[in-house]
């Protein structure tokens, strides 16, 4: 199993969502985040200096089986791609194990 992370721009958001769903994945989380990578991004003059710019991005988290990593990872790029620096980043984990907590299910029946 493998957790997929993608910071995205906002605007993508939703074709980026329904790329995935159309993959067959039903459960993922969707967050609001601030962050920059290294892209060269704006800065803004704060209190007399310079601060980097954090724009809002889009923090979209993911964990299916090893046989759907390759196919969300292509269909994030695609659908998330303005070719604009800034388009985000895409990070994936091993995951060990999971648990559903209700029926004590583990590994990839429980994703």
């Amino acid at each position: 199993m493998v957790r997929i992370i993608a910071f995205i721009r906002p605007h993508k958001l939703e074709q980026v969502k329904s790329a995935i769903a159309s993959l067959g994945i039903t459960g993922m989380n969707v967050a609001d985040a601030r962050g920059t990578g290294n892209s060269p991004e704006r800065t803004h003059w704060l209190g007399g200096g310079e601060a980097p710019a954090l724009p809002i991005k889009s923090r979209i988290e993911v964990v299916v089986t090893d046989d759907l990593l390759e196919p969300i990872l292509q269909a994030i790029e695609e659908n998330a791609r303005t070719g604009e620096p800034g388009d985000g980043k895409i990070f994936v984990e091993r995951i060990v194990d999971a648990i559903r907590i209700r029926t004590g299910e583990r590994g990839e029946t429980a994703v």
